[in-house]
């Protein structure tokens, strides 16, 4: 039976705790003052404004020149001069105004012609300043601080990735029982423990959701107000063409949904595991939680990609991709599997788990090693096709992530989640060896959270990026919670199942 000791209680307090007051600072830090330096926006909107005034003095000019004009318009005649000799004093005048008009005119088309590339110049550097400024602003609203954003994002960064942790756990419990597998049945109990935790991460998105409704942030700028009401200066009509599936009533609405479906099977399934237990020997509840498990598949079949879109890619509401709930998904599931083999790793080294050998760890090995290349695979997949396109609409995602500040990041993130586990994990024997599992666990987990870093930090706070107390704070306070959720539900429970039919195929499990 295992034992939530007084030290890992500690442990995971300690951590939780740390995380908590590391996450209120990083809240009422003011990131606008860090982002000040370095950022021309405030110089390029000068510079159209002295560029527009070049103009209006450009334009201003002959009108102040006009009087001078007018008064050789009217010509007075003086008492005791004769009218012809006037006239014809006035007639000689004329052409000789006449001659050196003709010759001031040649001398001014000469000075324009000269100065039409200046002003040409002037007049593109104008243009360009305004398409600068538009890009800045675009779908943001022009005054909202996208550094404000930056302890908000850092929450959603740290919860996205420990929710994949439970939920592809979760996910990976369902396709047990669905696909009737028996190698793994001396390992359920460990995954209904880390299932368990799924709710956890959910209720600080559903927090993210509701607080970004109330626009005390705007990591959705879909969300700022006005976005959708033609009416509006900070009106955009593409996101206006999405309000019926993006609007705050039913974004919140769905992750309520997600909430209760995914916490609510993983309670279900660890009830039914529990009850399992208390019935007479040779009876069991496999078949029920058979179809549970299929139920929660086809579910997270449609939840997951959704879930995706709602958070992560309705941050770049202009941007879209076919692939990107599936990406989202293997991200989440390696990451799941890295975590799974490190509490295994623990378990074996405790000897709480005398029933599972090398094989069994192999086996989780080799899913982490899988799905780290199903997911570059999926990577390259979606950066290929929109980079082979070259779609304005869809090559937007890629300019800051692969083209501006956050270049050496994602290099960074795709060699660590690809790279590496394949040097570390290539082979057999490396499955099966604890120092080689924890190395790639290491690269695995700190790549996937660079991933969803990478994924949510460029459209929420532009280059206003950083790594601080919000960000740490984030990712104390959720291992901390993660520690005592999955160690509290481990205690409660034996950790090998009295009446699982697959269980003694299990116990002699060998490849």
């Amino acid at each position: 039976m295992f034992v939530f000791t007084s030290k890992m209680k500690l442990l995971a307090g300690s951590l939780t705790l740390v995380g908590l007051v590391f996450l209120l600072i990083g809240f009422n830090t003011d990131y606008s003052s860090h982002a000040a330096e370095g950022h021309d926006g405030h110089a390029v909107a000068a510079h159209a404004e002295e560029a527009h005034a070049e103009e209006a003095h450009a334009v201003e000019a002959p009108a102040h020149e006009a009087p001078a004009d007018e008064a050789h318009a009217t010509m007075v005649v003086p008492e005791g001069v004769d009218v012809q000799e006037a006239h014809a004093t006035e007639g000689a005048a004329e052409e000789s105004h006449s001659e050196e008009a003709h010759v001031d005119a040649a001398h001014a088309t000469e000075a324009a012609t000269e100065e039409a590339p200046a002003a040409d110049a002037h007049a593109t550097e104008a243009h360009d300043a305004h398409a600068a400024a538009a890009h800045a602003e675009e779908g943001h609203g022009a005054t909202h601080d996208l550094s404000a954003n930056r302890p908000w994002a850092a929450f959603l960064v740290n919860s996205i990735f420990f929710l994949g942790i439970g939920i592809g756990t979760l996910f990976f419990l369902a396709i047990q029982y669905a696909a009737q597998v028996g190698w793994s049945a001396g390992l359920i109990r460990v995954f209904e423990a880390v299932s368990m935790f799924v709710g956890i991460p959910l209720l600080g998105i559903l927090f993210l959701a509701v607080t970004g409704g109330m626009h005390m942030h705007h990591l959705w700028h879909w969300m700022a107000e006005g976005i959708m009401d033609p009416a509006s200066a900070n009106y955009d009509p593409i996101i206006a063409g999405k309000e019926a599936y993006l609007n705050v009533p039913f974004f919140t609405v769905r992750t309520l949904a997600y909430l209760v479906i995914w916490a609510g099977a993983a309670y279900l399934l660890r009830r039914n595991s529990m009850k399992e237990d208390a019935l007479p020997k040779g009876q069991n509840m496999f078949f029920t939680q058979r179809k549970l498990a299929a139920t929660f598949i086809v579910l997270y079949a449609v939840t997951s990609s959704t879930s995706a879109w709602d958070w992560v890619m309705s941050i770049d509401t202009h941007w879209f991709s076919t692939l990107f709930g599936w990406y989202t998904f293997a991200g989440m599931f390696v990451t799941a599997m890295t975590v799974l083999n490190l509490l295994v790793m623990y378990l074996r080294l405790n000897n709480h788990l005398p029933w599972i050998n090398a094989n069994h760890q192999h086996d989780l090995g080799k899913f982490m090693f899988a799905f780290s290349v199903f997911w570059t695979y999926l990577w390259f997949s979606q950066y290929m096709l929109i980079w082979y396109s070259n779609i304005p609409e869809e090559v937007t995602y890629y300019l800051p992530r692969f083209k501006g500040e956050y270049k050496p990041l994602f290099v960074m993130m795709v060699a660590m989640n690809f790279i590496f586990p394949i040097l570390v994990l290539m082979s057999r024997d490396a499955k099966r060896i604890f120092g080689f599992i924890g190395l790639a666990a290491v690269f695995v987990l700190a790549g996937h959270w660079m991933d969803h870093y990478i994924m949510i930090m460029p459209g929420a706070v532009g280059y206003d990026y950083g790594f601080g107390f919000a960000e740490l704070g984030g990712i104390l306070f959720y291992a901390g919670l993660f520690l005592w959720v999955t160690l509290s539900q481990l205690a409660k429970a034996p950790l090998k199942l009295k009446n699982h039919p697959m269980l003694t195929e299990s116990e002699h499990f060998h490849q």
